[in-house]
């Protein structure tokens, strides 16, 4: 029987098996879901793997150069970076390390280093700490991006990339999703990157949503059900790999798609997947991409502001029945 629990509980549950399963799996900051539910269970991991856990200074580019070359090494280091855009003081060591070593060793150096990062806007948490950087990390050849929407999503990705990958992967984990609840099955599972997911099936429209988005989008085609419009919620679930044939198949299916993302609408995820489906889906859309994300301004430390660049659900409808006339 499928059990519930949260999201951040889910996480947990994951690395907790896998740990279990594999003696290489080492940890980095190990808190993952901030001061969420799940706590006592978070604590029980700690305590587990404790000679297997490093609790580094508050160095960044520091704890990701190490954990790149215990990867480069033989190990398989889990490095919790905590808020996303602490991500950048490590980018030398993220982007310019980790991301090329097996390119540029003709394919002889794996980097299986997971960077799991807690992003986006949280409620009042300011310009510094409501960065959703997933479309830099995706402008980044050699990293692969998981965006999981749901606590079954997030187990089964998280036990995938860390028992399977030989990449460095950017997990993100949205701070408004950690507390959401959830069915996840029994057992040992993995979900293969680069696999998407049709949250909600419809004819009218496609929604093709990201991480905390797709509960968003799942609230909108709700709404949009009453006006009589048929909204189909997919996720990709990852951004690299992507799977393209997915996405391009519901667009074809529709005929006309809505891409909603957390990050800035300038060069942005939702700008990246537009792209793709005007240069190969062209041919089914009878109308325009549309697109609801961050506009191009830092994100205000005011609520009631922070509110009104927010992509809530209301944009969402608002854009597509626009859409759909």
């Amino acid at each position: 029987m499928p059990t519930e629990m949260t999201y951040g509980e889910a996480l947990i549950a994951a690395i907790d098996e896998v740990m279990e399963q594999d003696r290489r799996i080492v940890l980095f900051n190990p808190s993952f879901i901030g001061m969420e539910a799940g706590q006592d269970k978070l604590a029980a991991l700690r305590k587990k793997y404790a000679a297997r856990i490093k609790f580094p200074p508050i160095a960044e580019i520091g704890f990701c150069g190490i954990a790149t070359g215990a990867a480069m090494a033989g190990l398989r280091p889990v490095v919790d970076i905590s808020t996303a855009t602490f991500s950048y003081e490590a980018i030398a060591q993220i982007v310019n390390e980790s991301a090329i070593a097996y390119s540029n060793s003709g394919g002889q150096t794996n980097v299986p280093v997971v960077f799991y990062l807690k992003f986006g806007i949280r409620g009042g948490g300011g310009v510094q700490h409501s960065g959703s950087p997933q479309s830099w990390y995706w402008n980044t050849p050699g990293l692969q991006i998981v965006m999981p929407s749901t606590p079954a999503d997030a187990k089964g990705l998280m036990r995938t990339v860390l028992l399977k990958s030989e990449d460095p992967t950017m997990f993100f984990g949205h701070d408004r999703l950690l507390d959401n609840r959830g069915s996840v099955p029994d057992g040992a599972y993995e979900i293969p990157l680069g696999k998407a997911d049709v949250k909600r099936e419809g004819k009218d429209l496609t929604i093709i949503a990201t991480s905390i988005q797709v509960p968003r989008a799942l609230a909108a085609a709700e709404i949009l059900s009453k006006d009589g419009v048929s909204a189909e919620v997919i996720d990709p679930r990852t951004l690299q790999p992507l799977d393209k044939p997915a996405l391009l198949a519901s667009v074809k299916k529709t005929g006309r798609v809505l891409i909603t993302d957390e990050s800035h609408d300038n060069c942005g995820v939702a700008a990246g997947l537009a792209a793709i489906i005007a240069d190969e889906g062209f041919t089914s859309l009878r109308a325009p991409i549309k697109r609801v994300s961050i506009p191009p301004v830092p994100v205000p430390y005011s609520v009631p502001l922070e509110d009104y660049v927010t992509p809530m659900a209301e944009r969402i409808v608002e854009v597509a029945r626009a859409l759909v006339k």
